[in-house]
């Protein structure tokens, strides 16, 4: 078996998919899963035609290779910390609704998805649809999160979360029935479907029969105060809290709807990750997905990821290895039976300098806010250098922007003072008012001091520091200097034009 490592960003191939469906007939008929035979014909789990909710998400495999996967075979990963569990949430993208491959949101964990006047949103469940533990998922479950949760004033204190506010604004929620609820605002909502596809995306729902018990609402008071008691937590909330972070990962008794779940209690070096027996996505085939049985996470120290990557360690490897070790892993490639792939970010830029507009001291702020200098700066990056230097030219020298990919982008905002001139960004330095040097050619600013800019970084990647000198270099020849402390940057800036 080949295993596949990513220099840049996630790989997922056939026999890992999970990913949102792509519209496709139910089939003929249904292929019972290996790992679960033994467990249907000794009736602990329920044939796939009862786990499976009744219009189950179809994936109809596209791209290049078109070909289905086959059920079980285990997966090896590395990362970096104990609390990257979290990644498999990412890695499995099971959402409410979810990006499809031409970022368009589609309906995914919802059979459906109706929007009225971009303010009124009826989400349809798929109807048979099971927490991993067997219980249904249904309208209780979002009623649950919204009345006992979001608008409850002990477990959310400054109350729901922005992206469920118009201006301030709540949402008024309805459970029309058993699978459908709907959430409505006078004036549309332009965030809500973007936070619920999101890598990092918000929940609203929960495991509502999981949950109560941790709730003064639902449970009994003596029986909470027991429970309090034996966690050492503070309170019930803190208790309920505890027992509810779904992107966290961290807790292998909460039910979940993603298709590999928790089975291993932190604190551990070594986290199991079981196929969840009640998935919504099958194959066109009938089989039930994820293909993959069980996935292994071992923790291992940041540093030694490539090197654990380039000698077989791990199947899939896209945290904890960058295009640095491209030469490295290229070479063990054929000796270690893997394929390196370099596969582009989802980040307009790979790296991106912010700065601080909102400054103390009145000269700086206003320096920082004039869009002349900060113009000047960007012109005066060279990008092509960076990319032939640190990147072995697979980097666009264009400006932070979104992927070309995205219906949004306009080829003028990647190449807007993006091109390098030093000339040009004399000239605007000069326009500010800058035109004052010290003799060390160094500008001035209005008060005297020498134009010298800090940057904050955390200092751990290498490669912002290669860049980072770059920049000091190129940043040079305009006058500007970039202040360092014991040959670490000690601050980090973005340029946008």
């Amino acid at each position: 078996m080949k295993t596949s490592i990513s220099a840049f960003a996630f790989v997922i191939s056939a026999h890992v998919y999970s990913g949102p469906a792509i519209a496709a007939d139910m089939p003929a008929s249904l292929i019972e899963t290996p790992m679960f035979q033994p467990s249907v014909t000794s009736n602990e789990l329920p044939p796939i035609h009862k786990r499976i909710p009744e219009n189950p998400s179809i994936v109809e495999l596209s791209g290049k290779s078109k070909s289905l996967g086959r059920h079980g075979g285990d997966l090896r990963l590395l990362m970096g910390r104990a609390k990257d569990v979290r990644q498999m949430v990412v890695y499995g993208y099971s959402r409410l609704v979810a990006y499809n491959e031409k970022f368009e949101i589609v309906p995914d964990i919802l059979e459906k998805l109706d929007v009225m006047e971009g303010r009124i949103f009826t989400l349809h469940l798929r109807k048979g649809h099971r927490w991993s533990d067997g219980h249904p998922f249904t309208a209780e479950d979002f009623r649950y999160w919204w009345e006992d949760m979001a608008t409850n004033k002990d477990i959310s204190k400054l109350g729901p979360p922005q992206s469920m506010l118009v201006k301030g604004e709540a949402p008024k929620f309805e459970v029309l029935n058993e699978t459908t609820v709907r959430y409505s605002w006078s004036k549309p909502n332009p965030d809500l479907l973007p936070r619920l596809a999101g890598a990092a995306p918000l929940y609203i729902y929960r495991p509502a029969h999981f949950l109560k018990k941790f709730h003064a609402k639902y449970q009994k008071a003596e029986v909470l105060d027991d429970m309090v008691k034996k966690s050492k937590r503070r309170s019930w909330v803190v208790l309920h809290y505890r027992n509810d972070r779904q992107y966290r990962n961290d807790n292998p008794e909460m039910p979940s709807l993603q298709p590999w779940i928790q089975t291993t209690k932190p604190p551990a070096k070594r986290f199991i990750f079981e196929r969840n027996p009640y998935y919504y996505r099958i194959d066109s085939k009938g089989r039930q997905l994820p293909y993959i049985d069980q996935v292994t996470m071992t923790v291992a120290s940041a540093k030694l990821i490539p090197a654990k990557a380039g000698s077989g360690d791990t199947d899939l490897q896209a945290r904890g290895v960058s295009l640095k070790n491209f030469p490295f892993l290229k070479q063990a490639e054929k000796r270690n039976n893997y394929n390196m792939r370099l596969w582009p970010t989802a980040k307009g830029s790979q790296m991106a300098l912010f700065p601080n507009l909102n400054h103390k001291d009145p000269v700086w702020r206003e320096l920082f806010r004039d869009v002349r200098f900060r113009r000047a700066l960007s012109m005066a990056i060279d990008r092509k250098q960076i990319s032939k230097l640190i990147y072995f030219q697979q980097a666009a020298p264009v400006g932070n922007t979104v992927l070309e990919e995205s219906p949004l982008y306009k080829e003028e905002y990647g190449k807007r003072w993006s091109q390098f001139d030093l000339k040009k960004a004399n000239a605007l330095l000069d326009a500010v008012g800058l035109t004052k040097r010290d003799s060390y050619g160094i500008r001035q600013l209005p008060n005297g001091q020498p134009l010298e800019i800090s940057f904050e970084t955390a200092g751990e990647e290498l490669e912002q520091t290669d860049i980072l000198q770059l920049i000091t270099d190129s940043w040079k020849a305009i006058g500007v200097k970039l202040f360092r402390r014991n040959g670490k940057f000690f601050a980090t800036v973005s340029l946008p034009a």
